[in-house]
Parts: structure tokens; C-alpha cells; sequence
């Protein structure tokens, strides 16, 4: 897959943000730094996008995991940090500057029989007024924390709302 493109800095980068992240799961720190093969597997990143009340989440449809944070693989050269805003402004057309800590760090497969990819998710906080442009047949919306939406990855929904709800008790988290 892509586990043969990561540099040393796309690996340090990924190590620091795993350090960072608020949560980890499934051992995400070790599955990096394990020696398996020699590299780590494949990369990925999303973006927890908030309005600033932190009373809603920004959400693309996917056409089979349902409705999702914006997000997609990380690129040959790229950081996680790098691809998750890359992935918002192709996904949204929003162009934000991502919270310094990550939300999560977790290892998943994304379908049956795919290998296992680290996952990072980071953060923004934006002004829900600003205009959307979704990729064409994933459209971007808005939707409030108190709604249920569908989510390929049982947790992740109840996972964004209490992190809305920290980041509601945390003062100055937006550096």
C-alpha cells in the first residue's frame, strides 16, 4: 500500500502527534514504532471541524461509512498533520488552522481484509458561516453534537461529543 513512501520526518511527525493526542487506542504508539517490516503501514488523518460554540460538528457523507469527519489518507512526503488539512480544504473548502493536540490516535481497518492504518484526528475550531464547497458526491453539512449520525466505527460519534464537551471546560485550547 503506502507504507514504503513515509520519510523519516512523516514517522517523526507522526510519533509526536500520537504523543500528543489526547486519547489513544489500540496501541497506536506502538503499532508506529513496531519493527514488523522495518516501516509503518498506512497513514491516516481527519479533522474534527467545530463551529465556535462547539455545539456542532462539520460532516461529509463518505459513500459507504456514512456520515464522517472530513479526512482521507496520508500522501507521499506528507504529515498526518499536513494531509488532515489538506483532506478539509479538498472535502469543505475550509481552510483551518488545526489545534496543537490531536483528539485521537488510533489503529483501525478501514474495511475487511484492508491492513491496519494508524488514524489521527485532529481539531479546528471555525466559523460555521463560512461558505462550504464539497467534493462533489460527499457533501459537507453541519450537524449539532445532540444529533445522532450514522458512523462506520461505533464510538467515534460519542468520541467527537466528549471532546466538544472538554474543549468546552479547557480555557485557551485555540494555539
Amino acid at each position: 500500500m503506502i507504507g514504503d513512501v513515509f520519510d523519516p520526518r512523516v514517522v517523526a511527525a507522526a510519533t509526536a502527534d500520537v504523543r500528543l493526542a489526547r486519547t489513544e487506542f489500540d496501541g497506536a504508539g506502538r503499532w508506529l514504532t513496531s519493527d514488523g517490516d522495518g516501516r509503518p503501514g498506512p497513514l491516516a488523518a481527519e479533522v474534527w471541524v467545530f463551529d465556535e460554540e462547539l455545539a456542532r460538528v462539520l460532516l461529509v457523507r463518505h459513500g459507504w461509512r456514512g456520515r464522517v469527519p472530513p479526512g482521507g489518507r496520508v500522501e507521499t512526503g506528507e504529515t498526518p498533520r499536513e494531509a488532515a488539512r489538506r483532506e478539509l480544504l479538498e472535502e469543505t473548502g475550509v481552510d483551518a488552522e488545526l489545534l496543537r493536540e490531536p483528539a485521537m490516535a488510533t489503529v483501525r481497518s478501514y474495511r475487511r481484509g484492508w491492513q491496519a492504518t494508524l488514524g489521527l484526528s485532529f481539531v479546528a475550531i471555525v466559523d460555521a458561516t463560512i461558505p462550504l464547497h464539497a467534493e462533489r458526491g460527499q457533501p459537507a453539512t453541519w450537524t449539532s453534537l445532540d444529533e445522532d449520525w450514522s458512523v462506520y466505527f461505533p464510538g467515534d460519534a460519542s468520541r467527537v461529543r466528549g471532546h466538544a464537551r472538554w474543549l468546552r471546560g479547557v480555557s485557551d485550547r485555540r494555539t
